[in-house]
């Protein structure tokens, strides 16, 4: 029941998150920055889910923020002074951070499937998330700076640890100007480049069907432990992994696993408890 994005499982363990305003280009309005919050807290909780993919409806992944529908919380904000119209912004702003920062801290693994525009707030989606394909005719653009703003909900947090390469993140913002497909596979933006949206999806779904049949506690440890190393140092990451797998090594999903490669069985033909 969301006005937004559409969220349907696309097949056992694997839903799929659809950004669904089509004829607005998949511009992201007041409903998208609260209805995606809820979207993926319900994930991170549901038992059922292991992977999710992410893709847009239409013509292309999205056209970034909605500006004729939050116009007014931005250049109009309530407040009598100063300090309370900066004080309303920069909980506004909190809020809008929210709606990516949820994707990150998600246990489970996202993909994102991008197709034609991926423009302003849809590279600060993409970036939150852990596994991108996109297709030939894809093409990405850190926008704000037309709109004569620095981009604020996560794009220059996370792009230069997801390119790696400060100078070309740099180029991208200062200029505004597009990034295509070969370039994005080339630069480490995306893992894999598709001639058209339907193989892209075939693909994404695939793999997160991969994901999904893999021992739920190694996957989603996987992630939670890779976030935190991006962001500590490594004898940090190392001493928090050590905490972490004291509890986490006692799973029965280790003597499954051995089990069935001492029996020579394929691992997919495990059974893993839900987590």
């Amino acid at each position: 029941a969301y006005e937004s994005i559409q969220v349907t499982s696309a097949q056992k363990h694997v839903l799929h998150v659809q950004l669904n305003r089509p004829e607005k280009r998949n511009a992201m309005n007041r409903a998208f920055w609260r209805e995606l919050v809820e979207c993926f807290q319900k994930i991170s909780k549901d038992s059922d889910c292991r992977a999710v993919v992410v893709s847009g409806a239409g013509k292309m992944f999205t056209s970034g923020i909605d500006l004729m529908d939050m116009a007014s919380d931005i250049l109009q904000p309530p407040g009598d002074d100063v300090a309370r119209i900066a004080w309303y912004l920069r909980d506004l702003i909190s809020r809008y951070q929210k709606t990516f920062t949820v994707i990150e801290k998600c246990p489970k693994p996202v993909i994102a499937a991008i197709h034609g525009g991926c423009i302003g707030g849809g590279v600060d989606l993409i970036s939150a998330c852990d596994i991108r394909y996109c297709t030939q005719d894809a093409f990405f653009q850190v926008k704000e700076v037309d709109v004569g703003l620095a981009a604020d909900v996560g794009t220059l947090q996370r792009l230069p640890k997801v390119i790696g390469n400060r100078s070309l993140v740099n180029e991208l913002t200062f200029t505004a100007r597009k990034m295509m497909a070969d370039e994005a596979l080339d630069s480490g933006l995306v893992s894999r480049v598709f001639p058209d949206k339907d193989v892209m999806l075939n693909a994404a779904f695939a793999l997160a069907a991969d994901i999904s049949s893999k021992s739920p506690v190694a996957v989603q440890g996987s992630k939670i432990n890779l976030i935190y190393s991006r962001d500590h140092s490594v004898d940090e990451s190392l001493d928090y992994m050590a905490t972490w797998n004291m509890s986490m090594l006692q799973t029965q999903d280790i003597i499954k696993s051995v089990q069935a490669a001492m029996e020579k069985k394929d691992s997919k033909s495990i059974t893993f408890s839900k987590l």
